[in-house]
């Protein structure tokens, strides 16, 4: 152990140090008001996934709500991080994923296990709702600076998670989007994808058509009838496709719309990316009182695990000293 004092080592634990280059490839077809991200987490899926052992049904769906966050933080234009947080009274009672703007990942869920336990003996197969219950979706921007963070909360509606995701849209963002996501453990280990499409707006284009407001003006529904072609394409990928390291993105999106016309833009990197430190751990420590570190103490080490990354962090009870006790909130 380095004898870096803990309110000094700001040094990752010893995690995977990996990162994909190209794990999200925004592209969009030409002449189209249609727009996309395709994530492909690759091995990057496998290393955030084992350091849980969680039930594959567990790990499928923290799987794909990482691919989620990655697809939708790399469309942001913004510095600081994008999280999902799906909370419900379901066997899965917290699901949690973030990304920052620089493509580092992690996520985690807390399980009961006597209800999923119990859930899996009626359905080997739960869908995401099974597992969340009732509850709510949150996604949550986070500024890299003193800016207020910007949260939408729905309700959580929908068998899938991309079910779930698409209800926001519809409601929270009044945003025309198509969202698949995938997660399975291959010969490989465990691999993780998403593609999302959004319609780009036009100029109260979606409302005219859907409105008696007399004859919609040809080119609108031109727009909206390219939307749809481009829908019914991306609904033809297969989860082997979109996990498929073989199948490089440019092939995937080839396949898929080389009849309308795909281009691409900047890949984006994904990386490991829990952010834990000793040192910020330890300035959480110094913030109880005495008495209460005692009370954590477990042989002669306070031990606090990141819930991220599950690795555990030792604190010497000697090396860490709390407040004073006469600082302590009277009664």
């Amino acid at each position: 152990m380095l004898n870096t004092p803990a309110f000094l080592d700001a040094g990752r634990p010893p995690v995977p140090n990996l990162v994909i280059p190209r794990g999200a490839l925004p592209f969009y077809l030409p002449d189209r008001p249609v727009r996309g991200r395709l994530v492909r987490l690759g091995p990057l899926a496998d290393a955030l996934l084992t350091r849980h052992d969680n039930h594959p049904v567990v790990t499928a769906l923290v799987g794909q709500a990482l691919a989620l966050v990655a697809a939708l933080c790399t469309a942001l234009k913004f510095r600081g991080s994008f999280s999902l947080q799906a909370k419900g009274d379901g066997p899965v009672s917290m699901l949690l994923a973030d990304c920052t703007d620089t493509g580092e990942l992690r996520g985690h869920a807390i399980t009961k296990p006597e209800a999923l336990d119990a859930l899996l003996a009626r359905n080997p197969a739960p869908s995401a709702k099974d597992l969340l219950g009732n509850g709510y979706l949150a996604f949550t921007v986070i500024p890299g600076n003193d800016q207020d963070r910007h949260q939408g909360i729905v309700s959580i509606e929908g068998d899938s998670l991309a079910e779930m995701a698409l209800h926001y849209f519809d409601t929270s963002e009044q945003l025309r989007c198509q969202v698949q996501l995938a997660c399975e453990k291959t010969p490989a280990g465990w691999r993780a994808g998403a593609l999302i499409l959004e319609k780009i707006a036009d100029v109260g284009g979606i409302q005219r058509l859907d409105s008696d407001e007399g004859e919609p003006d040809p080119a609108e529904v031109e727009q909206h009838e390219s939307w749809i072609t481009a829908s019914i394409l991306a609904a033809t990928l297969t989860d082997a496709e979109l996990l498929d390291d073989d199948l490089s993105p440019e092939t995937v999106l080839y396949r898929l719309f080389h009849t309308e016309g795909v281009a691409t833009d900047l890949a984006r990197a994904l990386s490991y990316g829990c952010r834990c430190s000793r040192a910020r751990l330890a300035g959480i420590l110094e913030g109880f009182p005495a008495e209460d570190l005692d009370d954590m103490v477990i042989g002669t080490d306070i031990v606090m695990t990141c819930e991220f990354c599950n690795y555990d962090f030792r604190f010497p009870r000697h090396d860490v000293h709390g407040l004073p006790s006469d600082t302590a909130t009277p009664e």
